[in-house]
């Protein structure tokens, strides 16, 4: 089964820019869409982007449309989130996810999940 380890976050100034790396690892990861959720204090999980590990599909939340791309490396089995121009308001625990029931926003999609990374924008 899919395992999922986030590492990248950190403290950042508002316009600056972090890449999160998401390592995946165990059977069956190409059969699945993975996904950045993220979720504030106080705050539901949202969806922040989403890719097809086979196609490369990719879709994205309007709030990061322009300013985060997602990308992976099949090779190494590798998620990344490149995150440019940032807000205070993207200030959240980051989590990858992995989920055989296409690419899709709701976080009920996605059955695998990893611990979490904090990102933390200062204005």
């Amino acid at each position: 089964q899919v395992q999922l380890v986030e590492s990248g976050g950190g403290l950042v100034q508002a316009g600056g820019s972090l890449r999160l790396s998401c390592q995946g690892s165990g059977v069956g990861f190409d059969r699945y869409a993975m996904a950045w959720f993220r979720q504030a204090p106080g705050k539901e999980r949202e969806f922040v982007a989403g890719l097809h590990w086979i196609g490369g599909q990719t879709e994205y939340a309007n709030a990061v449309k322009g300013r985060f791309t997602i990308s992976r490396d099949k090779s190494k089995n590798m998620l990344y989130l490149q995150m440019n121009s940032l807000k205070s308001e993207d200030t959240a625990v980051y989590y990858c996810a992995a989920g055989p029931f296409g690419l899709r926003a709701h976080p009920g999609s996605y059955d695998r999940w990893g611990q979490g990374t904090q990102v933390t924008v200062s204005s």
